[in-house]
């Protein structure tokens, strides 16, 4: 069954009803409901199409945390042939928060790195509900240099809430492993791509997401902490979440003005979690015009990288 979100309850109200003729009419318990079927079905795509047209930063956070979401395992399935994931940092473990490995993309190779949150509870505590830990970025380096090596294209899919907050990760050196990390994206000599495929969470995020070109899921959200951990520095007081998320800016719209990143991908009305396919489609579409678009151009992808990022410090 769909999940829906709290501002949701009028599309909620209206699909469970339609729901509820539909059952009635195939126990053959009501006649004639298809002109009513029809009319709330109008009434349900009408709603669905207002709330999602005018939708607040916070609406938008919780769209982009919405479970049901394609997520990073759904999109190398729908975009990738041949995918090989390999594991481990060669130093201390595997961390299956990250989903990395050697894929083609429409015939070509590709290296694939992405954030995996899980989609049940026994995935979602598998991959530690897209929070990654320091052998889960040092695993990311490790793929990054692997395609460095052998000039292949590296693309990432980013979803996740931030790096992993606890001891025993701080004790594995968190922070550098997501500054060697971010480091490494930076020194890559083949070009690369990123998605904010639904959150994109402080450093946790940046580590694999520093590319060439930065694309976002139009109801994804990408910023520098949490609004719930930005509202209890700033006031203390977590209930302000909503204030917190407005002021931070952290919609697609706001950063595609703000040029810190490149374009957004539409989302089928009602977001990405009631079109999966859709939204995949369009998301390897844009991937394969902006690959055309490098393979046809001679430029120096680190060098274009470093003026990208630097550029955004003389602009903000």
């Amino acid at each position: 069954m769909y999940n829906y979100l709290d501002f949701e309850k009028p599309v909620q109200d209206l699909e469970l009803k339609i729901l509820e003729l539909k059952k009635l009419a195939e126990n053959g318990e009501a006649v004639d409901v298809a002109d009513e079927i029809s009319r709330l079905e109008k009434r349900s795509r009408d709603a669905l199409r207002e709330l999602y047209r005018a939708l607040t930063p916070w609406q938008k956070v919780q769209v982009a945390r919405h479970p049901d979401r394609p997520h990073c395992v759904d999109y190398i399935k729908g975009l990738f042939t041949d995918f090989t994931p390999l594991a481990g940092d060669r130093n201390f473990g595997d961390d299956e928060a990250i989903v990395g490995g050697f894929a083609r993309f429409r015939g070509e190779p590709v290296a694939v790195i992405g954030q995996e949150k899980g989609s049940d509870t026994a995935s979602r505590i598998k991959h530690n509900f897209g929070s990654v830990r320091p052998e889960g970025y040092r695993k990311a380096v490790r793929l990054m240099e692997l395609a460095d090596r052998f000039n292949i294209p590296l693309l990432t899919l980013v979803d996740t809430a931030g790096a992993y907050p606890g001891v025993g990760a701080e004790e594995r050196g968190q922070a550098e492993a997501i500054a060697r990390s971010t480091s490494a994206c930076l020194s890559l000599k083949v070009p690369t791509i990123s998605v904010v495929i639904g959150e994109g969470g402080s450093g946790g995020a940046i580590a694999i997401a520093t590319a060439n070109r930065v694309y976002m899921l139009e109801h994804a959200i990408y910023s520098v902490i949490s609004p719930e951990g930005a509202a209890s520095i700033l006031w203390r007081d977590t209930t302000r979440s909503k204030d917190a998320a407005t002021n931070m800016k952290i919609t697609a719209q706001d950063l595609l003005e703000m040029k810190i990143i490149d374009a957004i991908i539409p989302e089928p009305m009602g977001g990405a979690q009631r079109a999966p396919e859709t939204v995949i489609a369009s998301t390897g579409d844009l991937i394969a015009k902006t690959m055309k678009d490098f393979g046809g151009a001679n430029i120096d992808f680190r060098e274009q990288r470093r003026e990208k990022y630097l550029a955004m410090g003389r602009s903000l």
